[in-house]
């Protein structure tokens, strides 16, 4: 083989590996980046955002723990009552659902894992477009309650 064809062949095996170490390092769905902060009065939760279907199937299950400041907030297309379910969801949370004009329409405090399936629902009676979900104790910390006006970062 020319000296030309093997360094080629090298070259592109190197390109090849580096994006299979780049691709793997940026998509490693246990440690997502977390850009975004949804606040109540002065109380702040960094959110990873779980906004089309995958990602609000896949919310926060299998997660084994969840930093008090942190959370996941799932965006509808519409409001609507969506109700959420702890199916292989291995920590309690708590969930609160807001509407359109960023108020806080219901709350669910400490809801454990699945244990039993069929797993319960827990949804709102009101129509909501977000959920955010935070580790179970926090929405009193933050002392979040019904009517509360949300900010989006």
């Amino acid at each position: 083989m020319p000296k030309n064809n093997r360094f080629l062949i090298i070259f592109l095996i190197l390109i090849i590996f580096g994006f299979v170490i780049i691709f793997a390092t940026n998509n490693n769905s246990n440690f997502p980046s977390i850009e975004n902060k949804v606040c109540f009065n002065n109380y702040c939760f960094f959110v990873e955002m779980a906004d089309d279907s995958s990602e609000r199937s896949r919310g926060l299950m299998e997660r084994e723990s969840l930093d008090s400041d942190k959370g996941m907030l799932f965006i509808f297309d519409q409001e609507s009552r969506h109700s959420f379910w702890m199916k292989n969801t291995l920590i309690p949370l708590d969930m609160i659902w807001i509407n359109s004009n960023k108020e806080v329409v219901h709350i669910e405090k400490n809801v454990p894992p699945c244990q039993v399936d069929p797993c319960p629902s827990y949804g709102p009676d009101k129509d909501a477009r977000y959920v955010l979900e935070i580790s179970a104790g926090q929405s009193d910390q933050a002392k979040i309650q019904i009517n509360d006006k949300v900010l989006f970062e």
